[in-house]
């Protein structure tokens, strides 16, 4: 009957909607079903209980709550925290302690430093030495006292005192074991943190029973945070009630005795291995399972010993993930042929993202050319350079490795050397890393010595390695910023302009902001009977402190022929405390709130400074205007014509202009030690001629050890103007005023169309 009555079946998605339907009906026909279930396994049978679920379901629906503040209680600001990790309680997972002695502090501690300090959170030095000197990059705690106990109790003390409630593991060992910090951390990391646990090698009390066991120390022990902060009020007891001249023997006693928690080599599941070495035995010798598959290795006696287990280990590990790396990529293929793509949807290499593909011609990844001698790819944007520093050792690396990889995949048929790089190519893409193109010219040689010149193109790739974050100084955005503009007679005019903004974007919305004119007058202006040039700058700062009550807007006035940046940053440093955030601005600068928070963040005392690029609009006499956005609905706006530049919110477009470098934000104390580097290196009329040609950034690219981030700053859009390019300036300052004029008139299609209306003009 259903294979007759099938054609005159509704469609498959009205049968489905036919049946919800029934199954509606069915259900309203009776009793809830949920509520009979409920019935049938034995719980309440009351009529009422679906009313009573009804009512469960009104009581959890949500409700918007408004947020209502009493004016007339005080306002209690909410005190967050430093870090979001403090304030969610989550905690590191492994500290280390090395104890150390006098006589190896600088020789076996050294050794483990440089061996595993890169692979955990912090790793500090306990020993016994008053006023021991730590070496270069280790943290030394020293207690005062030699003595194993008092020396093992004042590290525990120290350890919950100061990272008892940031780490969840404790991991104590000597400096003569070798650790593996990989599997240690590891080992950490499968452990439940939630327990009392005491791990290591366990060894027997001489005389004791079979479940008192201590942790040779030796070996390193990992202790829990839990036993730890149970352990530590016991610490003082038993520093007097026991005696041993061995820190873990005193360790394994106080535990038992005070908690009953003795020392375990296994524990859910996980093992802790270790590997006692043998006098005068060779690490590149030793095969056996147990020195393999260790995670610390005692004694060691010399740090050459030590970097020869860290090279044997390394290599290990090494051979172990190229394994892994081959049968994942194994596979990688074997299940990419059930794809939908097939083989054609497998990348290269194997296991590594596809080529960033564009979407435009303005995401096209451009490559760079090079040779072995020269880039024609330069940063000053000359034509071709030598290709030296890390670029070379860079290219010489991938002409190795090319070679290498060609040798290891025909050997022992075909031989291969290098005869020369006929051209190389080279990007980088974000998604893959650094990729490279090849061409060689080989010599290639038979196994019967026959030999022959080959061409051949290789491509490469560097990719991507695991990103770890940057250590960087803390900073906060509530750092008091100082603007200083320095203002020539000739832009009184604009600083009327440049005060209203002011006013309007760090005035009137608070800003934690303060701001210094310096007022340039030239050698016959301001003077005797003559009008002041800036009496309407001054009228205005007035105005601007009546109008904002609280508000203290200083200026000075210096009188200078030739003014220097540098040395009108000189006066205003000398006026301001050392810790003085500085944000030096030009008179067309509109800065607001957005850009002082980037300028409080990538300013860093002690790190950074930061020179910020700004967004120069073109001339609007040569740019045509940009018509405003349409009402909505009305269609998109019409395209840019090419070669533009991007508008970024100018009616005339526009270009982020590089060559200036007149705003910047930096800590009066660097600024000071740079300045002071610089009449170290340069004195004399050496410096006085210096300083016409520098810039402050000149004098911080120069001068200064500090990192220099220089890059675009959206929230600086600045007018049209002419920068004054005097002729006093240094050659180089020079042709950057230059080129910068030139540049910020419009883009090249704009200057093309009013060179040919300017032809068209001229013939007719």
């Amino acid at each position: 009957v259903l294979s007759l009555a099938r054609p005159l079946l509704p469609p498959t998605g009205l049968r489905t909607s036919l049946s919800l339907l029934r199954v509606s009906w069915i259900q309203g026909e009776g009793e809830d079903p949920c509520v009979a279930a409920v019935g049938e396994r034995g719980g309440p049978q009351n009529p009422d209980s679906r009313a009573r679920l009804d009512q469960t379901d009104e009581d959890f629906k949500p409700r918007i709550v408004p947020y209502y503040r009493d004016p007339n209680k005080p306002y209690k600001k909410v005190l967050r925290t430093r870090y979001i990790q403090t304030e969610l309680g989550s905690r590191e997972r492994l500290l280390v302690a090395v104890l150390t002695s006098r006589a190896t502090l600088s020789t076996l501690a050294v050794a483990v430093n440089r061996t595993v300090a890169h692979h955990f959170p912090r790793l500090l030095y306990f020993t016994g030495q008053r006023g021991a000197r730590a070496p270069a990059g280790m943290q030394v705690v020293s207690h005062g006292d030699e003595r194993p106990a008092w020396l093992m109790s004042e590290t525990l003390r120290h350890l919950h005192t100061h990272f008892g409630a940031d780490y969840d593991w404790f991991f104590i060992m000597q400096d003569d074991t070798y650790v593996q910090a990989p599997r240690l951390a590891a080992l950490a990391g499968h452990l439940s943190i939630n327990q009392d646990l005491y791990l290591g090698r366990a060894e027997e009390f001489i005389g004791a029973g079979e479940q008192a066991r201590y942790c040779h120390g030796g070996f390193g022990y990992l202790l829990s945070r839990s036993l730890l902060l149970r352990l530590r009020p016991h610490l003082d007891g038993c520093r007097g009630d026991i005696l041993s001249a061995r820190p873990d023997e005193w360790l394994g006693r106080c535990l038992i005795d005070s908690l009953g928690v003795g020392c375990v080599s296994q524990h859910q599941g996980q093992q802790y291995r270790s590997f006692e070495l043998a006098k005068n035995r060779d690490p590149e010798k030793e095969g056996s399972s147990a020195f393999l598959s260790a995670f610390a290795v005692h004694p060691v006696s010399e740090g050459t010993l030590m970097y020869r287990l860290h090279k044997r280990f390394s290599a290990l590990e090494l051979e172990r993930a190229y394994s892994e790396i081959e049968q994942l990529q194994a596979q990688i293929r074997n299940l990419t042929v059930l794809t939908p793509e097939g083989e054609a949807g497998l990348s290269w290499p194997v296991g590594l993202p596809a080529p960033f593909t564009p979407h435009s011609r303005f995401e096209v990844l451009g490559w760079d050319y090079f040779t072995e001698q020269h880039t024609f790819s330069c940063a000053d944007g000359a034509p071709k350079c030598p290709l030296q520093g890390a670029s070379r050792a860079d290219v010489g690396d991938a002409l190795e490795t090319a070679l290498e990889q060609l040798n290891r995949r025909y050997q022992p048929r075909l031989r291969f050397q290098k005869q020369q790089l006929l051209n190389g190519y080279r990007r980088f893409d974000p998604a893959r890393g650094m990729e490279y193109t090849l061409d060689l010219l080989l010599e290639c040689v038979t196994q019967r010595g026959h030999r022959r010149a080959l061409a051949r193109r290789v491509s490469l790739l560097r990719p991507l390695s695991r990103v770890e974050i940057l250590p960087m100084p803390y900073v906060t955005e509530a750092t008091r910023v100082q603007l200083v503009l320095p203002l020539l007679v000739a832009e009184a005019a604009a600083a009327l302009a440049f005060l209203e903004a002011f006013a309007a974007n760090v005035l009137e919305p608070r800003e934690h902001a303060l701001l210094t004119l310096l007022l340039v007058y030239g050698p016959r202006e301001g003077g005797r009977g003559a009008p002041d040039p800036f009496l309407g700058v001054k009228a205005a700062v007035a105005e601007l402190e009546r109008r904002y009550p609280g508000t203290r807007l200083a200026w000075f006035a210096v009188r200078a022929e030739a003014p220097s940046q540098v040395r009108l940053m000189d006066v205003v440093s000398k006026k301001h405390p050392v810790d003085t955030l500085f944000f030096l601005t030009t008179v067309w600068t509109r800065p607001g709130p957005e850009v002082l928070n980037r300028c409080r963040m990538n300013a860093i005392s002690g790190w950074q400074a930061f020179f910020p690029v700004h967004f120069q609009e073109f001339n609007p006499a040569l740019s045509p205007q940009r018509s405003p956005p349409g009402p909505p609905g009305a269609g998109p706006d019409p395209p840019s014509p090419p070669g533009a530049g991007p508008s970024w919110g100018s009616p005339t477009g526009g270009r982020f202009d590089r060559q200036a470098s007149a705003e910047g934000c930096f800590y009066n104390a660097d600024y000071l030690a740079a300045r002071a580097r610089l009449a170290g290196e340069l004195a004399g009329q050496e410096e006085e001629e210096a300083l016409e040609g520098l810039e402050v950034m000149d004098v911080f690219l120069r001068f200064s050890g500090l990192h220099l981030f220089r890059a675009v700053e959206p929230g600086l859009v600045q007018k049209f103007s002419l920068r004054d390019c005097s002729p006093r300036l240094s050659e180089e300052l020079y042709h950057r005023c230059r080129l910068s004029n030139l540049e910020g008139l419009g883009g090249r299609a704009q200057l093309a169309m009013a060179l040919f209306e300017q032809e068209q003009a001229n013939s007719t």
